[in-house]
């Protein structure tokens, strides 16, 4: 926690220190505020993105090939006030999902009105999931374990700005994570809440669960984010009170500008109420609370036209069985990884992507995992 600290200070300290047009626009936006923009004509917007990625681990003579996610991105404008859009995705080839279905109503410049499947707001990666807005070949794994990214449910809420004090505001009502159907358990101590997601399949909902966010952007080249999400899992059986586990996350998240350099930062812990009981019916091994953090440094040489080869380093550390309750934690669950790679960007919306893996877990005496990834993302 300390590490964070230190960071985040050093962050605002910069941002006090340089001097650069403070504004939202500055510090980038995703596809699904592109394809609703107000700057958009009325009608049809087509856009996509995709990654494909090669990993090699260390030692190996075979690595794997994938075209990891290929999406198509549309968004129509009916009126200046109506807008709505639509994310689909081929993950793998063969894996077909909606990664967003929402309809936008704007009451006035400064307040929106939002309902269908949308993204649920945590940490920066599961917001700003587009492969070239990110460094490394994969998303980090904070985003993948803890959050955990693309994270996505069903819902109606509210966005917004209030520019007289900087602040981007998010506030939604969705149906939550399952964790009990059929007679069978879904959350486990390897991988968190990630096989809950409902991702608006036939979702269950026998609870509403509130997420909400804030942005602030007041100081040049810094942008801070802070989260929450709080609620109850979903359970098909309401008569069974030990099927549902109480979830409380809680998300910081920095990211700072400054010419050439970037940084950023990310912080998320997810306290869970009813795990003993839910692992005593269930079998499982859900843990009490997870938390994870990393940290990132990144600086951009500009080549010739757009052309822009970035060198970037990364630490992870993550913990889905931070706190357990009746049973002593799995220390393969306690992870982190450091990585340094190199983006090739070789134009606005595509790059090549390198980087180096080493991972390693709390196991005393345990081996480091060292893997090469390689591979190319475009967004357009």
């Amino acid at each position: 926690m300390k590490k964070i600290i230190s960071f985040v200070v050093a962050l605002s300290f910069g941002a006090v220190v340089f001097a650069q047009d403070a504004t939202l626009e500055k510090l980038g936006e995703n596809a699904a505020e592109k394809m609703t923009s107000t700057t958009l004509p009325k009608g049809l917007t087509v856009g996509g993105y995709g990654q494909v990625d090669y990993n090699e681990p260390d030692g190996s003579k075979v690595g794997k090939l994938d075209i990891h996610r290929l999406v198509m991105l549309f968004g129509y404008k009916f009126n200046d006030k109506v807008s709505f859009l639509t994310e689909i995705e081929y993950e793998h080839v063969v894996e077909l999902y909606v990664e967003q279905a929402f309809i936008k109503y704007r009451v006035n410049d400064n307040f929106n009105v939002q309902a269908g499947l949308m993204l649920v707001p945590m940490g920066i990666i599961n917001e700003y999931h587009e492969p070239t807005t990110y460094y490394g070949v994969e998303r980090p794994n904070v985003d993948k374990y803890i959050v955990p990214t693309t994270w996505r449910e069903i819902g109606i809420g509210v966005t917004g700005k209030i520019d007289a004090v900087s602040l981007k505001y998010q506030a939604y009502i969705f149906n939550g994570f399952k964790s009990y159907a059929d007679g069978a358990g879904f959350l486990r101590g390897k991988d968190g809440l990630r096989k809950g997601r409902q991702k608006g399949i036939e979702s269950q909902v026998s609870s509403p669960n509130f997420s909400a966010k804030l942005d602030f952007y007041g100081l040049p080249g810094l942008r801070l984010g802070l989260s929450g999400y709080f609620g109850d899992t979903q359970t098909d059986d309401t008569t069974e009170e030990s099927s549902t586990i109480g979830v409380a996350m809680v998300g910081f998240d920095a990211r700072y500008k400054y010419n050439d350099l970037e940084l950023r930062g990310q912080y998320i812990a997810s306290k869970l109420s009813g795990t003993e009981a839910y692992n005593a019916l269930t079998g499982k091994d859900m843990g009490s609370e997870m938390k994870g953090y990393y940290v990132e440094a990144a600086y951009g040489f500009d080549l010739k036209g757009v052309e822009r080869l970035t060198p970037f380093v990364r630490y992870e550390a993550y913990n889905t069985q931070a706190e357990t309750k009746g049973f002593v934690a799995n220390k393969a669950y306690d992870r982190t990884d450091l990585f340094f790679g190199l983006n090739y960007r070789v134009a606005k919306g595509a790059a090549f992507k390198v980087d180096y893996q080493i991972s390693d877990n709390a196991i005393s005496g345990s081996d480091s995992m060292k893997t090469f990834n390689a591979g190319l993302a475009v967004w357009f």
